[in-house]
């Protein structure tokens, strides 16, 4: 979703920063464009970001031996790394 944010800031600043000659009193469009463009980059790089640290994970595997009947027990718990 932010990648997809990021990237209609990068299309809409483009185009108010070197599409658009309109000319308005109250606002500069051109700053709104390159705001908009600085914006998008960093929405865009930040949702990367976020992706990138969501799919790390920490796989746990332990064996052991069950006292009651005598067999080897294989478990494996997956988390988050509590690091991040």
């Amino acid at each position: 979703m932010s990648i997809g944010l990021g990237i209609f800031l990068i299309v809409v600043g483009a185009i108010f920063a070197f599409a658009l000659q309109v000319q308005v009193d109250w606002i500069d469009l051109q700053l709104v464009g390159y705001i908009c463009l600085i914006a998008g980059v960093l929405v865009t790089i930040l949702g990367i970001v976020l992706l990138v640290r969501r799919r790390q994970s920490i796989t746990t595997s332990r064996t052991s031996v069950d006292p009651v009947a005598g067999e080897r027990v294989d478990s494996t718990v997956s988390e988050k790394d509590p690091l991040q």
